[in-house]
């Protein structure tokens, strides 16, 4: 349950490689590896329990990072490359950074962090270095190759993406006896998924998010291998499927969506028979996109409902889904359970806030105001999520309190209406929020990415206001619909709704009209 074990079993095989560049390092290299920069790590003052911070895009380096990190009981935090130098410079003093690993590729930012304060008493830099940045490649060269005598189990902890606020630090109370213990990760990915030594797991997201990061790390305590996607392109995931024989990937909805744009022909080229299971999560996906999916995949969806936070996860295959259109599944960890405003758990199928009991524990990094706002006087923990569960105990999603639009007093959540837009066939992407109305107070509206932006135009908006109605009741319809470049979604599909709506409302002090 470790890659060290796999290093002295199979030394030979491969741990993980990179998709364009071929790279690919052996579980002997990632064992070697990870141990000399623990050793960096003891030789630079860090002890269990300190921070490090690494910025950098899906670089061969990276596991090795983590992996040195983990056996040194260090706290890891992976920063987003497509946050902004402020951003990112408050995630690096938040989390108390000893040490910054960062790569060339990014030194334009890493320049500008060093205007920023923080505690970071070493910075490092990956392929080439800028002043005030050594290199890493030199600093471990000349360390051994062997443990440290003081191994115990360091973890990530991430930052939530931001959708609702700022960036949040997610402190886990778990953590394992020893650095190489069975981890809970690992036996529900070998239980549910049917991972194994075997397992050849495509990753086309960015590792600095919660579910690529920890879903690949999984792959290599099992001993199978990780293909790395520099960048996802819907084409080039398909071919790496068929040329590795992919048997397992995590995706999000809007890579479905990409894929299903393709044209037919391009779809059908490839060999993707040795897929035995899709993950899916982060983000709501479309029941007649998911249809699309299994149709087109078969029955080896497997989606999910989790947070950064882990303070809880529902799962559900394809049989079970196709049973219950539109369930996010039952709890796997921890129990769901639905309160009204007051936190009084509410009876099936009443929509409301949705907690988890009985879940792993998590704090919010210096922020105890938050922390508290996330549970109820039960003690049960929230992710902000708004929905219900059936008589059978399968969670359906309706979508997050605040994105929520209250328009003449009606409750409206938008996540209805999005799920409809992308089904049309020009749409790629879309957003759908409450804007100013001086009469209800917000009415809805739209903006779509299209799959040809040259059609935008007053025609197009009105057939698709008119496609939604024809759907779904006029007040959960767009009154008017905007067009878009592009959606400002994360890698991981979270959508930045507050981009979109916050200049409809700027001048005004308040969203009430």
């Amino acid at each position: 349950m470790h890659p060290w074990i796999h290093a002295r079993r199979t030394p030979d095989k491969v741990a993980y490689r990179m998709a364009v560049s071929g790279k690919t390092i052996t579980y002997r290299e990632l064992d070697d590896a990870s141990n000399r920069f623990a050793q960096l790590l003891r030789g630079n003052g860090l002890e269990a329990d300190d921070h490090i911070a690494i910025l950098m895009e899906n670089n061969a380096r990276l596991f090795e990072l983590c992996w040195g990190a983990q056996r040194s009981g260090i706290l890891f935090t992976l920063i987003s490359g497509r946050l902004t130098v402020n951003e990112a410079a408050y995630i690096i003093a938040d989390c108390g950074a000893k040490l910054i690993v960062t790569s060339y590729a990014f030194r334009d930012t890493a320049a500008e962090l060093l205007r920023h304060p923080s505690g970071a008493a070493t910075r490092l830099m990956v392929d080439g270095t800028i002043d005030g940045y050594d290199s890493y490649e030199l600093s471990v060269q000349a360390l051994p190759p062997i443990p440290i005598a003081d191994q115990s189990h360091g973890r990530d902890m991430l930052y939530s993406s931001g959708t609702t606020g700022r960036p949040k630090g997610v402190v886990s109370s778990f953590k394992l006896p020893t650095f190489d213990a069975q981890s809970p990760m690992a036996d529900l990915c070998e239980a549910q998924f049917g991972m194994s030594e075997r397992t050849i797991y495509l990753s086309p997201a960015p590792l600095y998010h919660a579910a690529p990061l920890r879903f690949s790390m999984t792959v290599m305590r099992l001993g199978g291998t990780v293909v790395v996607m520099e960048h996802f392109d819907p084409l080039e995931f398909l071919r790496l499927v068929e040329h590795h024989r992919v048997t397992h990937t995590q995706l999000v909805p809007t890579m479905f969506v990409r894929m299903l744009k393709l044209p037919q022909a391009e779809r059908n080229r490839y060999d993707l028979a040795s897929l035995e299971c899709a993950i899916h999560a982060a983000a709501p996906c479309p029941i007649a996109v998911k249809e699309q999916m299994i149709e087109w995949w078969g029955p080896i969806l497997f989606e999910l409902y989790a947070g950064t936070e882990g303070n809880g996860m529902t799962a559900v295959d394809s049989h079970s889904w196709l049973a219950h259109k539109g369930t996010v599944g039952r709890a796997v960890a921890g129990k769901v359970k639905i309160c009204d405003a007051h936190g009084e758990e509410l009876p099936a199928n009443q929509i409301g806030g949705v907690y988890f009991a009985e879940g792993n524990a998590f704090a919010y990094h210096n922020d105890p105001i938050k922390t508290a706002e996330s549970r109820n006087a039960s003690g049960w923990s929230t992710l902000g999520d708004i929905g219900y569960v059936d008589e059978e105990g399968f969670l359906y999603l309706t979508d997050r309190k605040a994105h929520m639009i209250i328009s003449g007093g009606v409750n409206i959540y938008p996540q209805e209406c999005e799920n409809l837009l992308v089904t049309h066939p020009q749409v790629l992407d879309a957003a759908v929020f409450g804007v100013p109305n001086e009469e209800f107070g917000e009415e809805v509206k739209a903006v779509v990415q299209l799959c040809e932006p040259g059609e935008a135009g007053k025609r197009l908006e009105e057939e698709l206001i008119a496609f939604c109605r024809a759907h779904l009741s006029a007040i959960k319809c767009p009154r008017s619909i905007d067009f878009a470049l592009e959606l400002p979604r994360s890698p991981t599909g979270k959508l930045h709704k507050h981009v979109l709506r916050d200049p409809y409302w700027a001048g005004r002090s308040s969203k009430l009209v």
